[in-house]
């Protein structure tokens, strides 16, 4: 499945990437403790009437979903990162690199691109219209 590259991906890239290490902390801790253990009420019927029992065991079908949930996180990663890499233009792949990969704000970026005194232009002229051209929204 090809991930498609939105501007909410290239927002939320930081955070994504911040959450990967706390989900793979989560599901190390349900493997090697407690945490993964969960119970279940069954009714049983061998008397004739509904008698319920609690069933104790690790929750997979929770340890599942939060590891299908860090693949897909790892994917987003990897494709923005990919998508950021295969910019042909080097300006344009250095300052996507310098706001998404390494979170710096726009001023710095423009500080550092030669544009001090207008810190809008990257954002602007560079990253918008990059965007814009690839039809990505």
């Amino acid at each position: 499945m090809e991930i498609k590259i939105t501007k909410k991906m290239l927002q939320d890239y930081e955070k994504t990437k911040k959450e990967i290490p706390i989900l793979e902390a989560e599901l190390h801790e349900m493997k090697t403790t407690d945490a993964g253990i969960g119970n279940s009420t069954i009714y049983d019927y061998r008397d004739g009437y509904a008698k319920p029992q609690s069933v104790v065991g690790f929750d997979w079908p929770r340890y599942e979903l939060r590891k299908k949930v860090l693949d897909h996180k790892k994917d987003k990663i990897k494709a923005v990162e990919q998508w950021i890499d295969s910019i042909e233009d080097g300006q344009t792949r250095c300052i996507f690199k310098m706001r998404y990969i390494e979170d710096m704000s726009w001023v710095k970026i423009a500080t550092k691109t030669g544009y001090k005194g207008n810190h809008d232009y990257p954002r602007r002229h560079i990253r918008d219209r990059y965007l814009e051209k690839s039809g990505i929204k």
